[in-house]
């Protein structure tokens, strides 16, 4: 089942977050910011937040998307992460078709996503090209040596231009 992140499910983000062993400190407290903005001011924050849960209400994955200030339909997925003990059961793939959907309910058309060339970012890299994402753009070294930004974008609907 998903549903928007509540109050409680905080601490499940958290360490779901430290779970995957991918994101960085820095990268785990803006993620944090970014739930706390989701759960104290909800839709007017700018960002939307699900989880993935089991039957027994365990987190098993969580994303978080907006919109791109200034755009009239582009959106930004911000976080996605799945409990590593979970990996390979569909639950990334279940949150994609979820934010697209979500997106092109409000009338987005075209999403954005920025990661890292690293190794550890290789699976959510195979899961956006899985999904029909195409690399848009490298910034070569931008998070440090030998770390790129690639930018991954796809049109999920055709938008007035």
């Amino acid at each position: 089942m998903i549903r928007p992140l509540t109050p409680s499910d905080r601490n499940a983000v958290s360490l779901l977050l430290q779970a995957t062993g991918v994101f960085s400190r820095e990268e785990h407290r803006v993620a944090m910011e970014l739930v706390d903005e989701i759960l104290q001011k909800g839709a007017a924050s700018g960002y939307r937040g699900f989880g993935f849960y089991g039957t027994d209400r365990t987190l098993f994955g969580y994303i978080c998307f907006g919109p791109v200030p200034m755009t009239a339909h582009s959106f930004d997925l911000y976080w996605i992460a799945v409990d590593p003990g979970t990996a390979r059961r569909g639950i990334g793939s279940k949150l994609l078709a979820f934010m697209e959907a979500s997106i092109t309910d409000q009338g987005g058309g075209t999403v954005y996503i920025e990661t890292s060339s690293t190794a550890p970012y290789e699976a959510a890299r195979a899961l956006y090209r899985k999904h029909g994402y195409s690399l848009a753009a490298v910034l070569k070294d931008f998070y440090r040596d030998k770390d790129n930004k690639l930018v991954f974008r796809k049109e999920i609907m055709a938008c007035e231009k």
